[in-house]
């Protein structure tokens, strides 16, 4: 999962590029879109990447891949931030439609917490889908790679079937404000990000 902040109006060229990478039997889902908000203190992102792959080797092919390559060169010009951050997901289900809406939430935890802290922290995470039965995914994890990832080590991923559950979401202020107490303490900073999934790209013939 990435997350850009790009100020350039020469955008629509990257967002097919991106989207095009989809064909690349590697991964098992992607889609590159500007995003609906972005809530953070610090990092006001534009524009985010999903992806999944079927494992880690796949991520790295993907990774060293000559056309992702050439994506990633062609545009870092107009690219003024980045934060990747990349985490496993013990689940079959994959399945994202077009205009699902998506809830990422990046956490950076304060220092020197233990690995009982940071269960804790994924626990009361994953009990969010119980409070909101809208929710039809969520995905949560540790993050593995750290290169790009600003020091959030812990994310996730709520997906609702479309833009007006995450606005019910957010009216159930009470809910959300008690699974944060519960974790308050052990959290540093956060992002979060919501996100509508775009229609699949039309091949250019």
């Amino acid at each position: 999962m990435s997350t850009f902040i790009i100020s350039s109006s020469a955008i629509t060229p990257m967002v097919n590029g991106i989207n095009d990478l989809a064909s690349l039997n590697l991964t098992l889902h992607l889609s590159f879109g500007q995003l609906l908000h972005s809530r953070s203190s610090s990092l006001t992102f534009t524009h985010m990447l999903h992806s999944r792959y079927i494992s880690k080797e796949d991520l790295l092919e993907y990774v060293v891949h000559p056309k992702h390559v050439r994506i990633v060169k062609e545009n870092k010009p107009i690219i003024d931030n980045v934060m990747a951050v990349i985490w496993m997901f013990n689940s079959a289900s994959v399945s994202l439609k077009p205009g699902s809406a998506m809830r990422v939430t990046f956490l950076k935890l304060k220092g020197n917490l233990g690995e009982n802290e940071k269960a804790r922290v994924l626990e009361v995470i994953g009990g969010i889908k119980d409070q909101f039965q809208a929710i039809e995914q969520l995905s949560l994890g540790e993050n593995f790679s750290h290169e790009r990832a600003k020091g959030f080590t812990i994310a996730s991923i709520a997906v609702l079937p479309g833009q007006t559950n995450l606005e019910a979401l957010d009216s159930n202020s009470e809910g959300v404000n008690l699974h944060e107490e519960k974790v308050g303490d052990s959290i540093e900073s956060v992002v979060v990000v919501d996100y509508l999934i775009p229609p699949p790209q039309v091949a250019n013939l």
